[in-house]
């Protein structure tokens, strides 16, 4: 499965750390440290998610929990408004766990080893191997997306890299390279290298390989097979589900439900949601309410990672006189507090176009 015979890897971490240091990235707010939780805290955000994304959330999620202790003492409700619009909420909800775990078994401090780090909720292999490589310079190899896109092509990897003996490959030979390396090298440079040259410069689409440090001795470039590697997943159509939100106002608040854990949107507060219309429609009449307005709005498709949802929004006006008994779960949210209510993303979008939020 590995076919680059011209692979140098003696080299390869010491061209990608030089690499790295002249042409990679050092200003992200969370370089320059060795505080495994900050580290943590950004190797998890930046999970299935762009830089540019994360920045924000990172200083404001930090300003508000600023250490492990801060983010334990906090329930889950305080947590969620800060990861809200972030998507794959199932993070946050693992940072608020594993945070908890860590003061309850270690002090509150993160254990010093990789194989450690990865037995706490929600931190895999690779997330465990970057945070102890940038916090303790631990020898410890990582393979996200970006890294097996570069692996793939240097040493002619072939196969669906989710498969598990690709993986294994994978693995196999990041292992290694770290073990042909000289002693002396910076693994934090290494690890951070190996990010930046797979976000940066061995791109999905277009690949600078004029840029790359590998390129003289890389598989893909020398036999013109960038775009085969790596091995692409068969092509699957997502399937596609429509729902119908309800957003009811009555006075200056806004009818919320909160949305059960486990789930897509677990932990936040979501307009209510209904098969179609009509069930919208027959909730509004056996709560026996008299409404000022009825009106259907612009629909919204919302792409998760693996289904598309059409929404159908309406907007419901309570008479002044009419008092609507929120149900399980429920709670009328006042107009001016939802800012900074825990909504994901599409809620947040259709309630904008409301209320200028």
């Amino acid at each position: 499965m590995v076919l680059n015979s011209a692979a140098q890897l003696p080299f390869f971490a010491s061209r990608i750390v030089n690499w790295q240091k002249d042409h990679g990235r050092h200003h992200l707010p969370w370089q320059g440290t060795h505080d495994p939780y900050k580290i943590w805290l950004s190797e998890i955000m930046l999970q299935q998610t762009q830089v540019a994304t994360v920045m924000g959330y990172y200083e404001r999620f930090l300003s508000r929990f600023p250490d492990i202790a801060s983010l334990a003492a906090a329930e889950q409700d305080e947590v969620m408004p800060y990861w809200a619009g972030l998507g794959y909420y199932a993070r946050a909800r693992n940072l608020h766990r594993c945070a908890r775990q860590l003061v309850a078994e270690w002090e509150g401090a993160f254990p010093t080893s990789s194989e450690q780090i990865a037995t706490l909720p929600g931190i895999g292999r690779s997330t465990a191997a970057a945070i102890a490589a940038f916090s303790y310079g631990e020898r410890s190899p990582i393979m996200d997306g970006n890294v097996k896109r570069v692996f793939t092509r240097y040493f002619g990897i072939y196969g669906i890299s989710s498969q598990r003996l690709t993986e294994q490959v994978l693995w196999q030979t990041a292992g290694d390279a770290l073990a042909a390396a000289d002693s002396s090298l910076d693994m934090a440079a290494y690890t951070q290298g190996l990010m930046d040259l797979g976000s940066d410069c061995c791109t999905r689409t277009r690949p600078d390989c004029a840029r790359c440090p590998l390129q003289e001795s890389c598989y893909a470039h020398e036999h013109s097979v960038q775009h085969e590697l790596p091995t692409p997943k068969p092509k699957k159509t997502p399937p596609e589900r429509e729902c119908t939100m309800l957003i009811l106002q009555q006075h200056e608040s806004i009818l919320l439900e909160r949305q059960v854990s486990p789930g897509i949107w677990g932990g936040l507060w979501s307009l209510p949601k209904y098969d179609d219309a009509s069930a919208l429609h027959t909730a509004c009449s056996n709560w026996g309410q008299s409404y000022k307005r009825s009106q259907k709005m612009a629909g919204l498709l919302h792409v998760f990672s693996h289904f598309k949802l059409h929404i159908e929004p309406w907007y419901v006006q309570c008479d002044a006189s009419s008092v609507a008994e929120p149900g399980p779960r429920q709670a009328w949210v006042p107009i001016e507090h939802l800012p900074s209510t825990a909504l994901p993303a599409p809620v947040k979008k259709i309630l904008s176009g409301l209320f200028d939020l």
